[in-house]
């Protein structure tokens, strides 16, 4: 049971945001509470045993870290690292009949030499070059400004001070600049999936919703890249909780909140273990929850658009492309059916109503890099995970029959890997102590009942561009720091907020700095 009645800020969930700013407000001196849901904390960034009997942690719904500041471990002293994958990407094609791939990543020569045996030039690598060195300047740039007060339009667009970037990737939809940039199907695919992650979108969307998810997927620390947490996401979770609780926070665990009351000074949060006053409230939830708690109109629905896999395999599968070792090809992003032909294709089918034919997908090997995450009897037998995430799977597919759709669509997406596979993947499948095969999935109708994420939505709402936009906000303008709600003593804390999105703290980190500027 929480020990008082009244705190300086209750804080309503235990996700990671909700523990970042927990940290930061603890460490500062406040007296704080945080009321979680679920029997742990930690949200969608957790780590689970998912398969009876079978001693592998998986990172169960987040899996890779990119926009979690270093500013928020070295602030908060959390004990958590990540690590670099070697290989950035592998894709499979086939050309002139033959089974090959785009194996990026072990250098500039390797991924030069790649682009230019599958296209037969050096054009696409030089085009490859000169995009992601735009990104990365553009990463340069912007990353920082997420952990500081929220910039006008204007001002970020000073700080970019590139206005052909500029004009490319917040005013002309994404699809302009691949087609303009890139020859090759394949290659336009790959660079465009980085626009479509839980986004259920066009190249061409005119509300540039491609865009911004493109954006958040290349800033990440500065350079863009998507590291593996050691441990499993839960570790990252773990070392907030712990941090937090350091600091002298409360967290209390099995307590749903039920109803917030505010007259802007002042708060009472109402829950399953009694009703808390509080100076500030911090909602770690999305914005249809922060609605319902206080009684207000929701917000427009938001959409999930994605299938998660998790899977733990005997060994990996020998794949078609003899050139490439799979202990490679598995350790980046491994895209399926990810060609631009084929992204839009899948779109267009989804939009009618069906399930794509070819549905996309991309996979990655967490244990090829972090084997910790396996027992040590798993790891000497050469067990390897798989985490599949697959694209273009929107919530409305799946609101007539949940279970039947989410298994016709594994099935559709695994054979559309084993395509691709010397082998069929179960073949490769272990078997849990019960002698099920290790593989279960969600659709995003399951993860707005296991996280409440709003209709599956991986990031609560639509993406913002990480910039104050005054005029669109009208009467729910974000604040100086991007989490303002309608009430001033009520602050949104989770990835639904200003910058939100992703495993990063910076909203946690964000409402913090707002409640300690204001004293």
């Amino acid at each position: 049971m929480p020990e008082r009645t009244s705190y300086d800020a209750v804080i309503v969930g235990g996700g990671h945001n909700g523990l970042v700013a927990a940290a930061y407000l603890a460490r500062a001196g406040r007296s704080v509470l945080v009321l979680e849901r679920l029997d742990h904390t930690g949200g969608a960034a957790v780590s689970t045993r998912a398969f009876a009997g079978v001693d592998a942690r998986l990172s169960r719904y987040s899996y890779l870290v990119s926009l979690l500041p270093p500013k928020i471990v070295r602030d908060l002293g959390l004990r958590f690292a990540v690590r670099k994958r070697t290989v950035s990407s592998y894709t499979p094609a086939v050309r002139n009949g033959r089974p090959t791939g785009l194996l990026v990543g072990g250098g500039e020569a390797r991924t030069r030499t790649a682009l230019a045996e599958l296209t037969g030039s050096d054009r696409e690598f030089t085009a490859w070059k000169r995009f992601y060195g735009t990104t990365q300047r553009l990463a340069e740039r912007v990353f920082p400004t997420l952990t500081e007060p929220l910039p006008t339009r204007a001002a970020l667009r000073a700080t970019i001070d590139d206005d052909a970037t500029w004009r490319a990737l917040f005013e002309r939809p994404l699809g302009e600049l691949v087609e303009e940039t890139f020859s090759d199907d394949l290659i336009r695919g790959v660079v465009l999936t980085d626009a479509l992650i839980g986004t259920f979108a066009t190249a061409h969307d005119p509300s540039l919703r491609q865009n911004r998810c493109f954006l958040y997927h290349v800033i990440g620390g500065g350079t863009g890249d998507w590291d593996v947490p050691i441990g499993g996401m839960g570790a990252l979770t773990d070392a907030l909780a712990d941090a937090a609780r350091r600091a002298g926070a409360e967290i209390v665990t099995d307590c749903p909140v039920t109803a917030i009351a505010t007259d802007g000074r002042a708060a009472e949060v109402t829950s399953a273990r009694g009703t808390f006053g509080a100076r500030r409230v911090l909602v770690n939830a999305a914005p249809r929850e922060l609605a319902r708690l206080l009684g207000e109109d929701p917000p427009p629905p938001a959409e999930g658009a994605q299938l998660k896999v998790n899977m733990l395999l005997t060994r990996l599968p020998r794949l078609r492309d003899t050139g490439v070792d799979p202990r490679e090809a598995f350790s980046g992003t491994f895209h399926i059916a990810e060609g631009y032909g084929q992204l839009e294709a899948a779109y267009q089918q989804a939009a009618s109503g069906e399930l794509p034919a070819a549905p996309p997908s991309e996979i990655y090997c967490h244990s090829l890099t972090d084997p910790s995450i396996l027992g040590g009897d798993l790891v000497r037998q050469g067990y390897q995970t798989l985490t599949l995430f697959g694209l273009h799977a929107p919530a409305r597919l799946f609101a007539a029959d949940n279970d039947t759709t989410r298994e016709r669509l594994l099935t559709a997406t695994l054979a559309e890997l084993d395509t691709h596979l010397a082998e069929p993947l179960a073949d490769c499948l272990a078997r849990d102590a019960d002698g099920r095969p290790c593989i279960e999935a969600r659709s995003p109708l399951d993860l707005d009942r296991e996280l409440g994420l709003p209709g599956g939505n991986i990031f609560h709402r639509d993406l913002a561009f990480p910039y104050a936009d005054e005029e669109a906000a009208g009467a729910t303008a974000p604040g100086r720091w991007g989490v303002a709600t309608g009430h001033a003593n009520v602050l949104l804390c989770g990835a639904g907020a200003v910058r939100g999105g992703g495993v990063s703290g910076i909203p946690g980190h964000n409402a913090a700095m707002a409640v300690l500027e204001e004293g």
